[in-house]
């Protein structure tokens, strides 16, 4: 606050700021992490990688996905149904009253109507969307799930890699993807990059877990340490996940494990071997 006499500028200011120096501002932290590199505070060949998701200036309903704008139609032709339903109910009306009814139901039934053509406009622009997606006041920003049920933000994904040590950004990159999963090995080499740091070691959580990314990372001499997810399709279904499964090709034998222990096996030489009851559940073994 000193730098400034103690003025507070408000957001619009500190915007146009950002937005008319955004060059001379990327050169700042370039020359800073030099610094950084100068004073060797990056001995520790460790950085973390997470996202975090900023509100960007653009309301959730001005934002438009194809499930948003199926609903939203849906909802204006059910509006139509019940203006109209709402009309022939006037007409039988004393001819006073339904007068004013009926001027009211049209105005209404007229405002559908624009609303319809924007849409449409605003349709014709999705399509042409890449990800099939439009934000109408922040062209850029992009509907994404946050960790509440039920709650969401139009925003950026702000991707950073910070190292263990001092806790100091040597990384980072502003994305509209809603998601971690593909960044893991862009974030790594911009961070090997920054610190200069060859054989890096690289510490995720498991929303950046896809094998392709870490396969990547290995082939670049990047360590990558993350947790595996704990999803699967069939557990979703009621079924036991591959992660249960211990497989030993030269007995002809398959060991079924739970959570709190080994409930039982399978062998292959027998021959009904169609499914086996284990507990409560069958495990389905193709032939």
């Amino acid at each position: 606050m000193w730098l400034t006499e103690r003025l507070t500028p408000d957001f619009k200011t500190i915007a146009d700021f950002r937005k008319n120096n955004g060059e001379a501002i990327r050169r700042v932290c370039r020359e800073f992490i030099v610094l950084c590199r100068r004073l060797n505070l990056f001995s520790k060949a460790i950085v973390a990688i997470d996202g975090s998701k900023f509100k960007a200036v653009n309301n959730r309903n001005r934002n438009f996905t194809a499930t948003k704008m199926k609903r939203r139609l849906e909802q204006i032709e059910e509006s139509f149904e019940r203006y109209l339903g709402q009309l022939d109910a006037a007409d039988r009306e004393e001819p006073a009253l339904a007068e004013a009814k009926t001027a009211h139901l049209k105005d209404k039934i007229r405002k559908l109507r624009e609303e319809t053509s924007r849409l449409q406009v605003v349709e014709e622009k999705r399509l042409q969307s890449p990800d099939q997606q439009v934000s109408l006041t922040d062209p850029d920003a992009r509907a994404m799930a946050t960790s509440g049920r039920g709650t969401g933000t139009v925003g950026y994904n702000v991707q950073t890699a910070v190292d263990s040590q001092h806790h100091l950004i040597v990384a980072h990159e502003v994305t509209n993807i809603g998601h971690d999963r593909g960044q893991l090995f862009k974030m790594a080499k911009h961070a090997r990059e920054a610190t200069g740091i060859k054989e890096l070691k690289v510490v995720a959580d498991r929303g950046y877990f896809k094998g392709e990314e870490i396969l990547a990372c290995h082939k670049e001499g990047i360590t990558t340490y993350l947790p595996k997810p704990l999803t699967s399709p069939s557990q979703a279904k009621g079924l036991f996940p591959g992660r249960h499964f211990v497989i030993y090709p030269s007995a002809m034998n398959i060991l079924v494990q739970q959570d709190n222990g080994l409930l039982g096996g399978l062998n292959l030489k027998r021959k009904d071997k169609s499914c086996m009851l284990i507990g409560v559940r069958h495990v389905q073994v193709a032939p």
